[in-house]
């Protein structure tokens, strides 16, 4: 049975529970060592898109797992769209396993980095960003122009928008553990500061 986490009531979590977490977006790179003429790839693969005069990388996109991968003459690549970093890496193989498929020779495996996770999370208690901009270093906060605060975490290393509706996005980190950790951490030093109410 699938559960559609994202539509899933929010608890609210006491102090000391675990927030709820989605990762939406995991951005990877690939490298191939070699040049690649897409050119070849187009006529090999119609449901692709190029248009040079306007972007210099192809268009590659997967439905199973559901991602983008851009592909650029120099051999290099960027997936987007991935749920996670394992879903990222198969879909970069599974390009280069499809355009080997069609007579396009890829010699070796691609280098793959995983470059930024966004995530969703929420906390589920009210957060008084007025008093997060003084308590917590590395803070910008104009309600004027954006109704949330931006937090430059130092390690782990990740940029966290924090709403007082208690929801956040964190974005910047390279591993989905960061992501966890970073989420943990912030929920702790609010709790800690009492700058959440559950």
């Amino acid at each position: 049975m699938n559960v559609d986490v994202a539509n899933l009531p929010m608890v609210a979590p006491r102090p000391g529970r675990k927030a709820f977490i989605n990762i939406e977006n995991v951005v990877a790179t690939g490298t191939l060592h070699q040049n690649i003429d897409l050119n070849s790839i187009v006529r090999a693969c119609p449901g692709v898109e190029y248009r040079p005069e306007q972007f210099p990388g192809l268009v590659y996109r997967l439905k199973k797992p559901k991602a983008t991968t851009l592909i650029f003459t120099s051999g290099k690549m960027v997936c987007t769209g991935a749920k996670s970093e394992r879903q990222a890496r198969k879909a970069v193989m599974k390009v280069v396993d499809e355009l080997n498929r069609m007579g396009i020779v890829i010699l070796g495996k691609p280098e793959i980095q995983v470059q930024n996770i966004v995530a969703s999370a929420g906390l589920g208690g009210h957060i008084d960003l007025e008093k997060v901009t003084y308590s917590l270093k590395r803070t910008m906060y104009e309600p004027e122009q954006f109704p949330g605060l931006i937090y430059r975490m130092d390690d782990p290393k990740a940029v966290i928008l924090i709403f007082a509706s208690g929801k956040l996005v964190c974005t910047g980190a390279k591993k989905e553990g960061e992501v966890h950790r970073a989420v943990a951490k912030l929920q702790e030093t609010l709790e800690e500061k009492i700058l959440i109410t559950y």
